[in-house]
């Protein structure tokens, strides 16, 4: 079991490097890292400045990059966290593909008149990882009470 999850880091790195270097360039902005569970979760501590502040504007306040998930703040990764750790899976089975395989969903939903976003096969995914993993908080919470 050990070798494969050495498997799936290895087969993962390219995209995890590339989240590497992404959070060298919030470094300066306030970055703050943590190790979780085998994944660096990097968040910023204030607001960007001038231009950069249109990346808040963004449909997404997460983003997964192999085995580095990169969050606006520490509220917002800890709601995405279950969402992230679906797409930190998808980079462990697709390796550097991933970085083909996400555009190119989005590309054929938008081919087909569809949300290139909230359409794309990927985030379906995760969004149903999310969803099942809530109904279980739920479910939990309701047994325990």
């Amino acid at each position: 079991m050990r070798w494969q999850r050495l498997l799936a880091y290895l087969w993962a790195s390219p995209c995890s490097l590339v989240g590497l270097l992404a959070t060298c360039w919030m470094w300066p902005w306030g970055a703050s890292a943590s190790i979780r569970a085998g994944v660096l979760e990097v968040h910023g501590t204030r607001p960007l400045p001038g231009w950069m502040g249109a990346l808040q504007r963004l449909p997404f306040a997460g983003l997964t990059l192999g085995h580095v998930v990169l969050a606006r703040s520490r509220c917002e990764l800890d709601r995405l966290r279950v969402h992230e750790r679906a797409h930190v899976a998808q980079y462990e089975r697709w390796g550097p593909i991933f970085f083909v395989a996400y555009p190119l969903s989005s590309l054929i939903c938008w081919a087909q008149g569809r949300r290139a976003y909230q359409d794309n096969h990927f985030e379906v995914q995760a969004r149903t990882v999310e969803a099942c993993a809530a109904e279980a908080q739920h479910a939990s919470r309701r047994l325990d009470a």
